[in-house]
């Protein structure tokens, strides 16, 4: 790697192939040291965006701060916080790219986006250097958890504006690993995966965790035993919650016998792999020196002590596009600083991303994140995979409802045991409210009665706005 910003890396450089780290003079230093490190590239990247951004340097402006602010790692908290909102509107205003994008258009090697499902879809333009230092990244984190170029890495994800199957593709090219991007979303497509998966025997396999759950089901359906028949050892995982629990890590060592590994940031962040489990999985690392992360207070705005809960807000440090300067995420994470079996000696988030401030329900005066109700479920037999959670209201009341599906084995039992189910449904409903905080009403479904998404689970109807209209209009 070149000392220069944007750093060059070297590509054809690989550790040996018994060492546990990709730079271990990086990844192991000291966090002090490292931040010396961090506060070189932060000053060159805030400068680049000064010269280059005409969306920072009017951002910067208006707050009173410029380059020369930034003087120590502290002196970022004087720069505010990059919303989704404003740079969406701000690509509104400057059609396609906004002000941001810091390249001649000709540079643009690839163009990608959001889908606009829940608004105005973002764009975002990668130059070819910008690709390469991702690859280079994903690489090294990918070589953290695991993966070797002796391994073949199946690709399970659309192939499309969606960021996450590309920055892995271009991840698992520079480790040198075989790729196999069979992707995702055609009619059939997981059907045929899952005997390409049987006949190819790949050792690592990537999508969303609710597609891995719904492949492992297709798979049962075509007699195919996940764990017997296929080869996957390692399973990593971005774009939703989940992956991070230890239900649902011990559910697909169960299923696949594989390891499950926790990825991701996103989608204005990505295709940066930055937050990311090693191979010890017990919460994923921030990659500091890649791209620098904050916990922050969404009340207060500050900084908040290890141990405590705030909103992830990203920062680049090698990007050259479109870079993020605190990005607010809207997640919610908890990090600490304690020491990692690995030997790294990055913070951490021991239970990854767990929700979204704008996903969090507040039931009865509790903050309920939908994973937590995900979590309980898990953790009972007889959970059959799937749920909807509806909240509404009785008399003005909060009512949390879960639909959940009971599996396919209990479906059996309970055609010999007819009290099987009503004790099931009283078992989940201990466990919400053990892990929750809250009483759920739950209402057992068969097996297969919700739809298997292949990219994000989308499992909430909050209808108590309804309850609020038809009230009005009785009383008008």
């Amino acid at each position: 790697m070149s000392q220069a910003w944007p750093p060059v890396y070297d590509e054809s450089y690989l550790p040996p192939m018994d060492e546990r780290y990709w730079f271990r003079s990086v990844e192991t230093l000291k966090p002090r040291e490292r931040e010396k490190l961090i506060l070189e590239k932060l000053r060159a990247q805030v400068r680049y965006c000064w010269e280059n951004s005409p969306f920072y340097r009017r951002k910067w402006k208006e707050a009173g701060v410029s380059p020369d602010t930034l003087k120590s790692l502290e002196d970022l908290r004087k720069f505010p916080f990059t919303t989704k909102d404003e740079y969406r509107r701000d690509q509104s205003e400057n059609p396609p790219f906004g002000s941001n994008l810091c390249i001649p258009r000709e540079r643009i090697f690839t163009v990608h986006g959001t889908s606009g499902t829940t608004g105005k879809p973002g764009v975002f333009a990668f130059s070819y250097d910008d690709v390469r230092r991702i690859a280079n990244a994903h690489a090294r984190i990918m070589w953290g958890f695991g993966l070797r170029p002796r391994d073949t890495v199946m690709i399970a994800a659309f192939f499309s504006l969606y960021m996450g199957s590309w920055g892995a593709l271009w991840g698992v090219n520079r480790l040198g690993a075989k790729a196999f991007p069979f992707g995702a979303g055609a009619p059939g497509q997981t059907r045929m995966g899952v005997r390409w998966a049987r006949e190819l025997k790949p050792t690592a396999l990537y999508g969303t965790i609710s597609y891995i759950l719904h492949f492992a089901e297709v798979a049962y359906e075509e007699g195919i035993d996940p764990q017997k028949d296929f080869n996957f050892r390692i399973i990593f995982t971005s774009g939703e919650p989940g992956a991070s629990l230890p239900t649902m890590k011990e559910k697909i060592a169960k299923i696949f016998g594989a390891k499950l590994v926790d990825t991701g940031s996103t989608a204005e962040m990505t295709p940066w792999m930055t937050n990311a489990e090693c191979e010890q999985t017990c919460g994923m690392h921030l990659w500091q020196d890649i791209v620098y992360t904050e916990v922050i207070d969404p009340k207060t705005g500050e900084v908040v002590d290890y141990g405590e809960e705030g909103v992830p807000v990203y920062t680049h440090l090698e990007r050259e596009t479109q870079p993020m300067i605190r990005f607010w995420s809207n997640d919610i994470t908890t990090w600490v600083d304690e020491p990692c079996e690995c030997g790294r000696t990055y913070p951490r988030l021991p239970k990854g991303i767990y929700g979204r401030l704008d996903d969090m329900l507040i039931i009865r005066g509790e903050n309920v994140f939908p994973s937590a109700v995900q979590e309980a479920l898990e953790s009972v037999e007889g959970y059959g995979g799937e749920h909807q959670i509806i909240i509404t209201r009785e008399r003005s009341m909060d009512v949390l409802i879960v639909r959940a599906e009971y599996s396919e084995a209990y479906a059996r039992r309970a055609e010999l045991e007819p009290a099987l189910l009503e004790k099931l449904r009283e078992r989940m409903e201990q466990s919400i409210r053990a892990k929750c905080g809250v009483s759920a009403v739950v209402e057992l479904v068969p097996p297969k009665t919700f739809d298997r998404t292949q990219l994000k689970a989308r499992r909430v109807i909050d209808q108590r706005e309804l309850y609020e209209e038809l009230k009005s209009l009785r009383k008008a």
